[in-house]
């Protein structure tokens, strides 16, 4: 999924040679094992066919708005399974676990300005946008949710 063109457009911008795929991998692993969270594979539950991949991260980036504490979620789906609602489905349910799970009271996503589909995902699950990046050289833009009140 991450060699392809269309999956990693608006993401890291060149298709990933498989190095750097299995690093992303052992990355995965490990913010599982060092902070409690991190990312899931998804799966179509007809076929069990791989879609793609979600959940929270700390990428400890160097970004305008600090965003230390405050975990990142993120997905990427395979195109045939882009369209479906799979996304939503799945970063609902994610969002849910981490409202349970996440000490943090906030969780945040970086959205390239151009990727539209995302936004519109990212606007249903309750993220508002905090910081648009001026310019082509940073075209991120920064969103947040705050979790609700436990009861």
């Amino acid at each position: 999924m991450w060699s392809d063109p269309t999956v990693v457009r608006y993401t890291i911008r060149e298709p990933s040679p498989p190095q750097r795929t299995w690093l992303r991998i052992l990355g995965y692993r490990g913010h599982w094992a060092l902070l409690g969270f991190g990312y899931w594979a998804v799966e179509e539950k007809v076929s069990g066919r791989y879609i793609g991949e979600l959940g929270f991260a700390d990428y400890k980036r160097a970004t305008a708005l600090p965003l230390d504490g405050m975990p990142e979620i993120g997905w990427a789906l395979a195109p045939w399974a882009q369209g479906k609602g799979y996304a939503t489905e799945a970063l609902r349910a994610a969002i849910a676990w981490a409202d349970e799970c996440l000490q943090s009271r906030r969780t945040v996503c970086i959205i390239h300005r151009q990727n539209q589909r995302s936004f519109r995902v990212a606007e249903k699950l309750g993220y508002d946008k905090v910081l648009q990046a001026a310019s082509d050289a940073m075209p991120d833009a920064i969103l947040a949710r705050e979790t609700p009140e436990r009861t």
